[in-house]
């Protein structure tokens, strides 16, 4: 099984998504800055991936640092902090590791010692956090899973957009592994994999990560979801998230809201599979998430060749927002929400 990321004694080893699925490459990053050109690029990707990139380039950036005392120390952090937050706006995964790891930064620093040993703790305990947090996602990923298989019906065939998997996470994954866990419970699951342009990232990468598993796979473009779901061919969509809002809006991977509106069209339930860490009750609807503007040349071209006439404009929103009114559940770790989400996500994190 491959692993998507990892801490070593070299540095944050991570598989090369940008060269799958015709190479399983895989990247050493030796330095924090490394580690945010990799987020960046979109060498490792998904929001629960990248929090776990983040925390491990925190950790990286400190353990390299050559501060000598805690008030380096501490503007080593910031600047590694800053660095990494800006790589991709929209996943709150990213944040919400950096916020982690800021408050074991701090708590290391409160325990008593010298300057030298607060300095070697705080180095220690970032690392340890970093790998911490990679171990609980696959747990929670896991446990997502078993709360979200009883949602599908043996003998269905699921759709869904982007890749929410493994490759996605630290392991497992959120759609797919509730797809997993349904098929781990002998249930027989068929999944159409929409290609998710321009990045292709249903094609290249949940196929992949599907077809090692032995799970039946069909890619469709992004224009035939809406075809298959009235053919009756379809049973759920199930997709993941890089943004949650209180009212239960759902920011994904641009393609999302389409899939969605489909799916009410014709009566098929729509889920989300999401971390609490993707959860962020601290905005009160998706119009509060931030797009990521990417490149319009990941739209004019593919890997270098040029895909539209020349001198011609192109957009690349690479998410979009799904209001709740759409979703028919919320998958987590800690259950299933249902609307009202207002009340329902609120409850997930007593």
């Amino acid at each position: 099984m491959f692993k998507t990321i990892e801490w070593t004694s070299d540095g944050v080893r991570m598989i090369d998504q940008t060269r799958l699925p015709g190479e399983e490459v895989y990247r050493t990053c030796r330095n924090y800055q490394e580690v945010a050109e990799a987020i960046r690029s979109m060498v490792i990707r998904g929001a629960p991936a990248i929090g776990v990139a983040a925390a491990m380039g925190v950790a990286l950036g400190i353990k390299n640092s050559s501060a000598q005392s805690i008030p380096e120390l501490r503007s080593d952090f910031e600047t590694i902090a800053d660095v990494i937050s800006k790589t991709r706006p929209t996943a709150v995964n990213l944040f919400w590791a950096i916020k982690r790891m800021r408050e074991t930064f701090e708590n290391a620093l409160s325990e008593p010692g010298s300057e030298t040993e607060k300095i070697l703790r705080v180095r220690t305990c970032l690392v340890e956090e970093a790998q911490r947090v990679l171990a609980e996602d696959i747990a929670v990923n896991e446990a997502m899973g078993r709360h979200g298989a009883a949602l599908l019906q043996d003998s269905s065939t699921v759709l869904t957009h982007c890749n929410a998997g493994a490759l996605a996470t630290g392991g497992y994954g959120t759609a797919l592994g509730v797809i997993r866990a349904a098929v781990a419970d002998g249930k027989r699951i068929g999944v159409f994999a929409d290609e998710t342009r321009p990045f292709l990232q249903g094609a290249r990468l949940t196929a992949w990560e599907l077809a090692k598993d032995g799970i039946p796979v069909t890619v469709i473009t992004d224009n035939m979801a809406g075809h298959f779901m009235k053919e009756s061919k379809i049973q759920a969509v199930i997709v993941g998230a890089d943004r949650i809002a209180s009212n239960g809006d759902v920011a994904n991977k641009i393609g999302t809201y389409t899939v969605a509106v489909l799916a009410r069209e014709n009566h098929v339930p729509f889920y989300v599979a999401a971390p609490l860490s993707t959860i962020d009750l601290n905005i009160a609807s998706g119009d509060e998430i931030p797009i990521e503007e990417r490149s319009p040349s990941e739209v004019t071209h593919w890997r270098g060749i040029l895909t539209v006439p020349e001198n011609v404009n192109a957009r690349h929103p690479a998410f979009d927002v799904t209001p709740h009114r759409y979703v028919t559940a919320i998958i987590t770790e800690r259950g299933v929400a249902r609307e009202p989400y207002v009340e329902t996500l609120k409850a997930l994190f007593r």
